[in-house]
């Protein structure tokens, strides 16, 4: 960054990525300093508080005057009912702020992120909120050097240590679900696994695998088969499942969907759902009480995540979030309904 020492810098010349590469610091350390976060070093907080002064940075708050405010929520899809109970959470909380909401679905192309990225700034919105959703390194910093609050849900890689993040408890679902099915006498369970880069599908493998070895049956990895939430893997994990030798008698799916894509699978091989072969599924999104039989699941708390996280962009970390934690995991429970029963050969007695 060229600047002439002493002189004061219109602002929209300064980035807050720019102040953090002359301070030595990353860009999340400098948002920190902006919104009077404590946990940045006295000397480190000195030192990005005189670069501020120097280049005449105005805040975000004094930048943007606004009588509406405006929620950025860029989600991996809308075309389900996961994503409609997140898109319910976000839009009740952001109308007890008064905020409108605009929703982007880059579907994991560069380009729909990189569109995204031009038209977040022009909106000048108050917040982002990414749901199962990521952005490279690069595109990060570009974020962070507009100033607009962020927060996480379900991340899929890593969130970096300064970022809100709002999830559930993954591996004790996973956890839940799998012992349901042991509970019922079922030693060959399958998995259905959701996306592979995802945090919440992993923490769903490592429960399914700790309950499993907490029981004493071995993790057999032909019963495992690679997905992505969706119907189609749901479906086509099943099917293969069902051609082994010696097929599961049960088995958990890392979503609803994925869980509905096994119901399909099953019906077409002439086996029967809770009968011939129990299903778990994760979410409890409204059309898994409405399957035929209606779906044991996991209920994970979608719509308040999805709230907590939007008035943590809306309000201030601070103001939501109890003590100095940035990451909540809100509690999961299984819901048993029609789709499992005893493995074949035994009795519900």
């Amino acid at each position: 960054m060229t600047v002439t020492t002493g002189a004061a810098v219109p602002a929209a010349r300064v980035t807050i990525a720019e102040i953090a590469r002359e301070a030595g610091v990353s860009a999340p350390t400098v948002s920190k300093v902006l919104n009077g976060h404590d946990q940045v070093a006295p000397e480190t907080r000195a030192r990005v508080e005189e670069l501020l002064q120097r280049y005449n940075y105005l805040r975000r708050r004094a930048r943007q005057k606004k009588t509406v405010g405006l929620v950025d929520l860029v989600i991996r899809e809308v075309d389900s009912l996961w994503a409609g109970e997140v898109l319910q959470g976000v839009q009740s909380a952001a109308a007890e702020h008064g905020a409108e909401v605009v929703v982007t679905a880059p579907h994991g192309t560069t380009t729909g992120t990189r569109r995204w990225l031009e038209n977040v700034s022009k909106r000048g919105s108050d917040g982002i909120i990414l749901a199962v959703t990521d952005l490279t390194p690069a595109q990060r910093e570009h974020v962070n050097s507009l100033d607009i609050p962020l927060a996480l849900v379900d991340p899929v890689g890593s969130p970096d240590a300064g970022v809100p993040t709002l999830g559930a408890t993954n591996w004790q679902g996973g956890m839940a679900a799998t012992q349901h099915l042991i509970d019922l006498g079922h030693r060959r369970i399958g998995i259905l696994q959701g996306l592979e880069d995802a945090l919440c599908a992993r923490a769903r493998l490592d429960g399914y695998r700790a309950a499993l070895e907490g029981a004493g049956i071995e993790v057999d990895p032909a019963l495992q088969r690679p997905g992505d939430f969706y119907y189609t893997t749901g479906y086509s994990g099943m099917r293969d499942l069902l051609t082994l030798a010696d097929p599961p008698t049960a088995v958990f799916a890392s979503s609803d969907l994925m869980a509905l894509g096994a119901y399909e699978a099953i019906r077409q091989a002439g086996l029967r759902v809770a009968t011939d072969v129990s299903i778990v599924g994760f979410d409890d999104v409204p059309n898994s009480a409405w399957a035929s039989p209606p779906l044991t699941t996991v209920h994970q708390p979608l719509r308040e995540m999805a709230a907590l996280a939007t008035r943590i962009v809306l309000q201030g970390v601070d103001t939501v979030l109890p003590g100095p934690t940035l990451r909540m995991e809100l509690a999961t429970h299984l819901v048993i309904r029609e789709s499992t029963g005893p493995a074949p050969g035994r009795s519900n007695t």
